[in-house]
């Protein structure tokens, strides 16, 4: 049962205090990530390109290491939490930037595996990201929750996923809890939400490409949450299941969205965005801004998860 927690209280991961290994943690998420995990006593090793910038992004307060090579097979790691990844949306998917992806995702957590299976003392668990990509896009009108059993599609962004979760779950074999974390639309001070409100803010608001497509978003507090939750269910012997939704239990139409975030911000929302010139632009990208996907996250909610902001005008006012 997750702790039911005030919104400014700290995330606890567990009594025990242990070594975690973090990739990604530079970005939006993982610098928020890091913070409490430094708050709750975890001991952080950070895996990253710039251990110099690291060092002093995170004020000598973790341990950075450029490559796995850098870690003994004697040092002891008892949780993974693997979140790096080239950002998807920007440059088209030419076969060039698809390579970029496939590497900064699947050949690095084929890295973090391989040294797994070279340490004399394994993980106890390994959180990995994933995206609701794996569940490709839903037709327009089709509302049905896409639950954690639901099947991927032969589109890139759902292989791309199947790849990267394929590459996590080859920790099992060294005896690894392994749980893929499939993102939503992460919320936030950072990340996506600031050039997506830009347009509300100029008073230029309005539905995307007709506004129907459906959004499943998280708070980045209950995300971080959900990883706490994780951690501890590993950690009393319940186990962990292979997959999770991170997503809010509402989930609202792109028109929806800007309509609550205008209403907030006292800005107007009445200037539609057509979909030919994101798909112009963008190509197969766009379907991540113009498709829509209804994904529940059932197997947080049936393990007594509560979500500190279940709602998206919830969630938009403690940002706004």
């Amino acid at each position: 049962m997750a702790l039911d927690q005030s919104a400014d209280s700290p995330i606890a991961f567990g009594a025990r205090k242990e070594s975690v290994l973090l990739t990604g943690a530079t970005g939006f998420i993982g610098q928020r990530l890091v913070a409490a995990l430094l708050k709750d006593g975890q001991r952080v090793t950070v895996l990253t390109r710039s251990p110099a910038q690291a060092e002093t992004l995170f004020k000598g307060a973790v341990r950075c290491v450029e490559s796995m090579e850098a870690l003994a097979p004697s040092e002891r790691i008892d949780v993974v939490i693997n979140l790096a990844g080239a950002r998807i949306l920007g440059w088209r998917w030419t076969a060039a930037r698809r390579a970029v992806l496939r590497r900064s995702r699947v050949a690095l957590t084929e890295r973090v595996v391989a040294w797994i299976a070279r340490a004399e003392h394994k993980p106890r668990l390994m959180l990995s990201a994933s995206a609701i990509g794996y569940y490709g896009v839903q037709a327009m009108g089709d509302e049905t929750p896409l639950t954690e059993n639901a099947p991927p599609q032969p589109v890139f962004m759902s292989q791309l996923c199947q790849e990267w979760e394929a590459a996590a779950r080859k920790a099992q074999a060294h005896g690894v809890q392994v749980a893929c974390m499939r993102f939503g639309l992460v919320l936030g001070e950072q990340g996506a939400l600031p050039p997506m409100l830009l347009p509300i803010k100029l008073g230029m608001g309005g539905p995307m490409g007709g506004g129907r497509q459906r959004m499943s978003w998280i708070h980045v507090d209950d995300l971080l949450q959900g990883m706490a939750h994780l951690w501890r269910a590993a950690a009393d012997g319940g186990g962990v299941r292979s997959a999770y939704n991170f997503t809010a239990p509402e989930q609202v139409s792109q028109r929806e969205f800007s309509r609550a975030a205008a209403a907030l911000l006292g800005r107007p929302c009445f200037m539609p965005t057509p979909g030919w010139p994101v798909r112009l632009l963008l190509g197969e990208q766009a379907d991540l801004l113009l498709e829509g996907q209804t994904v529940a996250p059932e197997r947080l909610l049936e393990e007594g998860f509560r979500f500190r902001y279940p709602s998206l005008r919830g969630a938009l006012a403690a940002l706004l």
